[in-house]
């Protein structure tokens, strides 16, 4: 099933119209029309803000729902990266049907974000595997180097930053699933 089925058949579980998902994205009823009926796709941005209208992580229109093996080979993750930016996510587990979500990240030294708030209430787990890390925990500042780990609530977190001189690599894992 393509993307712009995935938008309606949500949407339509959900019971709204195009114009009130147009409403809640902040987009119009056209626009969103368009990618239902796969003449036009979504940016990162547009897909992210539908599934928050819809109430689903976005991958959710991105990975093929099926009786997918419980194992993912390191050459088949599915791979998000971030237009203008050097970030990178590896999906790790088969699929974002599950109670949690797993990824590697990888940022290049000197690349810190701001963290926007999330929707919804998670806790996460971070592992540093290589360089340097820092994270904002509400008024509170970490430095994590490799075999280092952190469990925090999800509203605390403010800000990550790839410190050090070598690409940081990472995994996080968060409940419930967010993206």
């Amino acid at each position: 099933m393509e993307i712009g089925q995935r938008i309606k058949a949500r949407r339509q579980e959900l019971g709204l119209t195009l114009r009130e998902l147009a409403d809640k994205v902040g987009r119009t009823a056209s626009f969103l029309s368009q990618i239902e009926r796969g003449r036009s796709s979504p940016s990162i941005e547009s897909l992210q803000r539908i599934s928050n209208a819809l109430d689903v992580p976005i991958f959710y229109f991105l990975l093929e729902p099926n009786d997918r093996s419980p194992v993912v080979r390191h050459d088949e993750r599915v791979k998000l990266t971030v237009p203008g930016s050097n970030l990178a996510y590896q999906l790790l587990t088969p699929d974002l049907n599950r109670q949690l979500e797993a990824f590697l990240i990888e940022r290049e030294p000197g690349e810190e974000k701001a963290v926007e708030p999330l929707r919804q209430y998670t806790e996460e787990f971070i592992y540093v595997l290589q360089g340097q890390l820092e994270v904002q925990l509400a008024d509170e500042v970490y430095q994590l180097g490799p075999g280092d780990t952190i469990y925090f609530e999800g509203p605390m977190l403010r800000r990550v930053a790839a410190r050090g001189d070598v690409t940081l690599r990472f995994i996080s894992v968060i409940t419930p699933p967010v993206f």
